[in-house]
This record gives structure tokens, C-alpha cells and sequence, in this order.
């Protein structure tokens, strides 16, 4: 998974296209070591929870990392104390120079609503950071509900209302950065926020939070309206 910043109130997505067997063949020749490390990484994140060897081998090979993806125009993003790692597109300093060259990442935006959840689930992840205690943000489905409730519209049809939040939250399991966890049949839906958000939406953003979520109700608002005529 690679990601960029913010385009006013919606997010844009940089995902690593999978499909470019001539970089992954590219890599495989470098050495079976380093194969190792950057294929996976060309597919998605490397958590260290999740795959321990994989993480360890990433930590001592990490400066081979860094030189071979920089072929690529990418750059690793490793962060140790929260445990995860992944690539995304070099900063285009150069914009003549970038705009010759081949993209390894697909650019793409997300919807209003996916960003909007997003950042709703980081500024929860910041309170829930200050309060300490559990490194785990735990939320079930009914409170990831009411966090959006008071963005959307809700019409008559509350059952219309928590589909498409579903929908919503379904798009942000693609992403990565929440997982669904395992409950006993009959129990209430819980998700997990992956501390991954934090390198999405990052702290100079947050600050700005107040100024975005109004920017987030004029875009809905104006969506709304555009509905109803």
C-alpha cells in the first residue's frame, strides 16, 4: 500500500499496481533476499504482528530496501514503533522530470464518504492514543455508525442509512486500515483501526481537523442538494 496526501477534503489513494510482472521480475533477479522483502512490499503492507520473520528481515536489510525502491521512484515507509511497513511514490520535486516518467503507483481518489470515515476513525485514534492504556482501537459496528450518522442524511430509512455506512466501512477494510474481527454468532460486529491511518492522515492534518469536517459538510451538503433536484 503507498499513500498521499490530501486533495482539500478528500483523500487520494496511491496503490501499487500488482500487475507490473516486469518490476517484480526485476526485483527477483536482485538477489533472493531481497526479493523476499520488497516483493511483498510491492503488494501491500508488512506488519510485524502479523509475520515476525518477514519484519526482522526487513529491519536488518532495510538500507537495500531503501537503495532498490528508490530505483522505482518510491521510498520505504517503516515504522518501528507502531510496527508496520509499506512503499509509496517519491515526493515529486521535480514535476518536468515525474511527469516523464513511467508510475509504478496508481493515483486515485477516494469518495467523500470513504474520506470522511477515515478521518473520523483517526481523530478517534488520536483521542483514544491520549487517554493511553490499550494500543488497540477496538469499535463496533454501532459506534462506527453513530460517528457518520451525523454527516449524512438520514431520511426516513435508518436501515437504508446503515447499509451504505456498511458500504462505507467496507471500502476502508479494502484499504487496510481497519480489519474485522472474529465474534461469536449472535455478537455485535467489532472492528479493529490498524495504526496504519496514522501515516495516511498524519498529525499536521489533524490539527486542522475542525476546518476539514466543515469542509466535509459543505461537499455533502452540496451533494444532498444536487440530489434532490
Amino acid at each position: 500500500m503507498a499513500v498521499a496526501d490530501d486533495r482539500g477534503a478528500q483523500f487520494v489513494l496511491d496503490e501499487l499496481d500488482e500487475r507490473d510482472a516486469l518490476a517484480a521480475h526485476a526485483v527477483a533477479a536482485s538477489g533472493p533476499d531481497l526479493s523476499a522483502l520488497v516483493i511483498p512490499l510491492l503488494k501491500g503492507v508488512i506488519y510485524q504482528e502479523t509475520d515476525a520473520g518477514l519484519w526482522n528481515a526487513l529491519l536488518n536489510l532495510q538500507p537495500r530496501v531503501r537503495d532498490y525502491v528508490l530505483v522505482l521512484d518510491l521510498e520505504l515507509v517503516l515504522d518501528e514503533a507502531e510496527g508496520y511497513a509499506f512503499l509509496r511514490s517519491r515526493p515529486e520535486v521535480n514535476e518536468a522530470l515525474a511527469a516523464r516518467l513511467p508510475r509504478l503507483v496508481a493515483r486515485r481518489p477516494l469518495s467523500f464518504p470513504v474520506s470522511l470515515l477515515l478521518a473520523l476513525l483517526r481523530k478517534k485514534l488520536a483521542e483514544f492514543d491520549a487517554g493511553g492504556g490499550d494500543t488497540r482501537l477496538v469499535l463496533s459496528r454501532d459506534e462506527v455508525v453513530e460517528l457518520m450518522r451525523v454527516f449524512l442524511r438520514e431520511g426516513s430509512n435508518e436501515a437504508r442509512l446503515i447499509d451504505q455506512i456498511d458500504f462505507y466501512l467496507g471500502k476502508v477494510v479494502e484499504l487496510g486500515f481497519v480489519r474485522r474481527l472474529k465474534v461469536q454468532p449472535g455478537q455485535m460486529a467489532m472492528v479493529e483501526v490498524r495504526r496504519i491511518l496514522k501515516s495516511f492522515v498524519d498529525a499536521q492534518w489533524l490539527a486542522e481537523f475542525d476546518q476539514r469536517l466543515q469542509a466535509y459538510r459543505s461537499q455533502l451538503a452540496g451533494q444532498g442538494q444536487a440530489a434532490d433536484e
